[in-house]
This record gives structure tokens, C-alpha cells and sequence, in this order.
């Protein structure tokens, strides 16, 4: 898929197979959609997304997205996303859903201005506690790379293949995660009143123009007890997407 907003609002759009595109709320927020209902082993599926110069884009997604047991290969998911000079850029997808055995790849590749805005969610449910799921094995790859004026600024390598790591230092008793980037100037004041909604289910830090967060709990409902208010600090006085509603 290749998306483009400019000051008029959609610039250029291309739809690809499953991968589809909804503007219900106008040219500023976009929905994906993946018709085929979730991704199984060997799936590929690719975004490119950008912000013009003085644009803003929320990028969201109409579901969580599944990821199913794979016999061999896995999914592979390339997202390729960036934003002009002075442009507002929210990468905002609703959870990803591991089913037993799942093996999904993914990698974020972000280009931005330095003047730029961009923030970034990626959540991780390891099976659907409410139906009684449980996750033997699976296996993920997630790759960030975001550059500002083409200078790395952050870089985030999680991978685990098997069993899905519970020791003290890992993920413990839970089965659903977060990551939330923030890369804009100033944004150091930001992470005392993100920590704070977050809460005893993760913490935040803030440096050099760049504020990460990390979540951890029981289940999805649970963690978007404290992803919600987390996201709605960091979108500053802008309402979150309506398909994040509780």
C-alpha cells in the first residue's frame, strides 16, 4: 500500500491485495484494513506512508490485527513510513494478536525532517485471555529504525522463538505489551506525566528529543487501561483515533 497526504489533504493512494484504506473522519485520519480477516505463515504485506511538508496523518487501524499458526514461513509485515518539514506524523495500530504457534516478522523503517512530529505504537497480545488462549510456542521479529535528517536516533531489536520469555527480567506473568515512541524537540517535560498514567504497568524515558515507553500486563484489556492515557498525553490536546475507544 502507498499512502500520501498533502496540504490539500489525500495526495496519492495505492491499494494492493488485502491491504485497504478508509478516510471516514477526513483527509487527516486513516484507517487500514486487512480484508483477509489476519496473516498466516508466509504472508507479506507492506506500507508506505508519508506526511507532506505542514501535513499531520494519523495512521490507525480498523481491528487488532491476528496473526495465525504458521506451518513454515513467517508472516512478514514492512512498514515504511515518513514526514517533511514540520509535518505531524502518528503511527497508531490497534493490537497485534499472536495465536499458539505464530511466527510474524516485522520491521519499521521511519524517515523524518527534523522539524517533524512523529509518535508510534506497536502492542503485542500473546493469545486472547477472555477465550481461555494460551501460547506454547511462537516466534516474532520487530525491527525499528527511525532516522531524523538521516541520522539513526533510534534503533529496537525484540525477537523471541519458542516459548515466550516469563523470567523476572522479561515479561513475567504477562501476556500483552507495548512500546510507544515519541521523537519531537522539547519532549523531555512529557515523560513525568506519561509515567504517571502508566502507572506499575511500565515506565518511560525521555532524551536528546526522544521519549520511549514500555507497558506490560495481564492481558489487552488490561494494558490499555494505561495505553489509552499514555497515547492521549502524548497526542496533545488532539483526540486518539475512535476505533481505540474502550
Amino acid at each position: 500500500m502507498l499512502l500520501r497526504t498533502g496540504p490539500l489533504g489525500l495526495a496519492r493512494m495505492r491499494e494492493a491485495g488485502s491491504a485497504k484504506v478508509r478516510f471516514p473522519f477526513g483527509g487527516n485520519e486513516a484507517i487500514l484494513i486487512n480484508t483477509s480477516g489476519g496473516l498466516a505463515g508466509g504472508d507479506r504485506t507492506s506500507f508506505d506512508i508519508g506526511a507532506e511538508a505542514g501535513t499531520r496523518l494519523t495512521v490507525t487501524t480498523q481491528a487488532a490485527e491476528r496473526v495465525y499458526c504458521s506451518l513454515g514461513p513467517a508472516a512478514e509485515v514492512n512498514v515504511t513510513l515518513s514526514a517533511k518539514a514540520s509535518a505531524i506524523l502518528r503511527w497508531l495500530p490497534q493490537e497485534t494478536i499472536l495465536f499458539d504457534g505464530a511466527a510474524l516478522s516485522r520491521r519499521i523503517d521511519v524517515d523524518l525532517d527534523p522539524t517533524a512530529r512523529f509518535l508510534a505504537v506497536e502492542s503485542i497480545i500473546l493469545g486472547r485471555k477472555a477465550m481461555g488462549e494460551t501460547i506454547a510456542r511462537a516466534a516474532l521479529r520487530d525491527r525499528w529504525r527511525i532516522r531524523s535528517a538521516g541520522r539513526l536516533v533510534h534503533a529496537d531489536d525484540l525477537a523471541f522463538d519458542g516459548a515466550p520469555p516469563v523470567t523476572r527480567a522479561t515479561l513475567g506473568n504477562a501476556l500483552a505489551f507495548a512500546t510507544i515512541v515519541l521523537v519531537q524537540d522539547r519532549v523531555e517535560a512529557m515523560a513525568d506525566p506519561v509515567r504517571a498514567v502508566i502507572g506499575e504497568r511500565g515506565s518511560a524515558s525521555a532524551w536528546n528529543g526522544k521519549l520511549v515507553a514500555r507497558l506490560a500486563a495481564s492481558d489487552g484489556f488490561e494494558l490499555r487501561k494505561s495505553l489509552i492515557p499514555a497515547l492521549s498525553v502524548l497526542v496533545q490536546g488532539d483526540a486518539l483515533p475512535k476505533v481505540w475507544s474502550m
